[in-house]
């Protein structure tokens, strides 16, 4: 199956899976990347009673566009010194600063509620926001990434650091899952066709990362290799989560 394909198939399926769970969406933030910021997907939910928090990338340009020029710093004139906040915003900030794995990470949020429904031409919207990370490493290096999106939770509900916090949620499936299976597990270096065996290999690493999770395994890497030396490890792992539930 092409890339291509596969995200078209994520756009198909999210609506399917939200009927199937619909008693559990209200009350509930859905959190998704671009490819879940779709139109008909957020009316969806809305009409469930959920709201929603999507990251916004290049499959949505005029809503991204908008959102980057807002949150853009005006120049200054020659004598003015510049200010958080530019004059006539809304705009309202929160910081978050964390050390952990030998990395430290500091994040900034800042939301406004200036692009409404019908200027942004999106149902249900009530703030959009720019999200900044700096990521330092052992080595020195830092790492800068910037990330706007856009909520249905209007400011009275969810602040700057409330908003923050439930978008973390889809940047820990990125950090946690997708970077132990594209990384630890090499998925990024496999040299499988297109087709099944994808998918299964898919599956498989799925398995591989949720098994670990329920044991207790932080270093995916280290400990498959223990496992390729001990294979009564590896089935010991199989079947504690059995064994567990019994």
């Amino acid at each position: 199956m092409a890339n291509g394909e596969i995200k078209e198939n994520e756009i198909v399926a999210a609506p399917k899976l939200l009927l199937q769970i619909g008693k559990y969406v209200a009350g509930s933030v859905i959190v998704g990347d671009a490819m879940q910021c779709q139109r008909k997907l957020s009316v969806q939910i809305r009409g469930a009673g959920g709201d929603w928090i999507w990251f916004v990338k290049g499959n949505q340009p005029d809503g991204l566009d908008n959102i980057k020029v807002l949150f853009e710093n005006e120049p200054l004139a020659v004598g003015h010194s510049p200010s958080r906040v530019p004059p006539g915003c809304d705009f309202k900030t929160a910081r978050r600063v964390e050390k952990a794995h030998g990395r430290l990470e500091e994040r900034v949020i800042t939301v406004s509620s200036m692009l409404d429904e019908e200027y942004l031409k999106w149902p249900g919207v009530a703030q959009v926001f720019k999200l900044e990370s700096w990521i330092k490493g052992g080595e020195g290096e830092t790492k800068h990434q910037v990330r706007y999106g856009l909520t249905s939770l209007p400011a009275e509900i969810a602040d700057a650091a409330l908003v923050m916090a439930i978008a973390r949620a889809e940047w820990g499936i990125e950090n946690q899952l997708h970077y132990r299976r594209d990384v630890r597990l090499r998925e990024d270096w496999s040299q499988l066709r297109p087709g099944q065996s994808q998918q299964v290999n898919s599956i498989l690493n799925h398995t591989v990362v949720g098994l670990m999770g329920l044991a207790g395994v932080s270093n995916i890497q280290a400990t498959g290799r223990e496992m390729s030396y001990t294979p009564a490890q590896a089935i010991k792992l199989l079947t504690q989560p059995l064994l567990s539930s019994n």
